[in-house]
């Protein structure tokens, strides 16, 4: 590999695009440019360094030993590029999915790190489960999200990343005249015989009912069958008051006319969350976001479970695997 005077930054990021994809075709959708264009952009860095970066056939992409080598440093200097950029104004806002606009976790991440790094544009968005948020992340139309990483397809978390922010108590929803809203907590067992919705049938949150039945199995406690996606609170509240349905949900879950919040107990249930981003990203706004989560996480001591907490087991061994 010779070393070339000058490098387009742009030949660089599709070098890294391809490189992490190992696929044209969703690197050049994650870069919103023709899959052709991305071609020739490889080809012609590839002249500019004499060396072939990728190992090709109709089947498969994979780096080459030179492709290997450039990587890193092709990441730093995009890293650099990017900071450059940001000290002079020029950089674009980093879109962070906070899932719905009720829950905390995310929110709170998110308003820390425009503390942080006020000369960032962080821009919520709110797309509604980490299943349909992964999608974006890896077709580069959001930049972050939040939700229970262990939860998505294992194809899925190989192009992700992840850093574990709160293991969220969890909690079930309830019809202010159900039989168990008079209650402070609801424990496990209470719930026998009743049918809990939690999202089957959504294509946009399975994490989440994966999670639901793994906590349900053994404890008689039935999974609610699909119900019509409710979006907006007014909708919410409208389907739930005509199902009479309890919901299963986390404790910062806001309470809305008509119904209760309580947390869950006997055990403690606990739903992992995690900052979750595609592999490679580098923007200052998101330096910020992994500060901000760190921080509040050692403040509120959201990773430190009570001693009667239940998690997943491949969770954990998942969440552990990606840190």
């Amino acid at each position: 590999m010779s070393a070339p005077n000058h490098l387009d930054p742009r030949l660089l990021r599709a070098f890294v695009a391809v490189a992490e994809e190992l696929h044209f075709t969703r690197a050049a959708a994650r870069l919103y440019v023709a899959q052709q264009a991305l071609s020739r952009d490889i080809r012609r860095l590839e002249r500019e360094l004499g060396a072939d970066l990728f190992v090709r056939s109709t089947r498969r992409v994979a780096l080459s030993a030179d492709g290997e080598r450039l990587l890193p440093y092709a990441r730093r200097v995009l890293a650099a590029h990017d900071e450059l950029l940001t000290a002079f104004g020029e950089i674009r806002p980093l879109l962070v999915d906070l899932n719905s606009p009720g829950l905390s976790t995310g929110r709170r991440v998110l308003h820390r790190a425009r503390e942080l790094a006020p000369e960032c544009e962080l821009m919520a968005r709110f797309e509604s489960g980490l299943t349909f948020a992964a999608g974006e992340l890896l077709a580069g139309r959001l930049d972050a999200s939040f939700g229970r990483f262990a939860g998505l397809d294992p194809g899925v978390r190989a192009r992700l990343e992840q850093q574990l922010v709160r293991y969220e108590p969890m909690a079930v929803v309830l019809p202010e005249d159900h039989r168990l809203a008079a209650l402070p907590e609801v424990p496990l067992a209470a719930l026998a015989g009743e049918s809990v919705y939690a999202g089957a049938g959504n294509p946009r949150t399975p994490e989440w009912t994966d999670l639901a039945r793994q906590l349900f199995e053994g404890r008689g406690i039935g999974i609610a069958p699909p119900a019509p996606l409710a979006v907006g609170d007014e909708e919410f509240q409208r389907l739930m008051a005509k199902l009479r349905t309890p919901v299963l949900a986390v404790v910062d879950f806001p309470a809305l006319p008509g119904t209760v919040v309580r947390p869950l107990v006997d055990p403690v249930p606990l739903s992992p969350v995690s900052l979750v981003w595609r592999r490679g990203l580098s923007h200052p706004g998101f330096n910020a976001l992994r500060r901000a989560a760190a921080q509040l996480a050692g403040e509120e001591g959201w990773l430190r479970g009570p001693g009667d907490g239940w998690i997943p087991a491949r969770d954990n061994d998942i969440i552990w695997v990606h840190k």
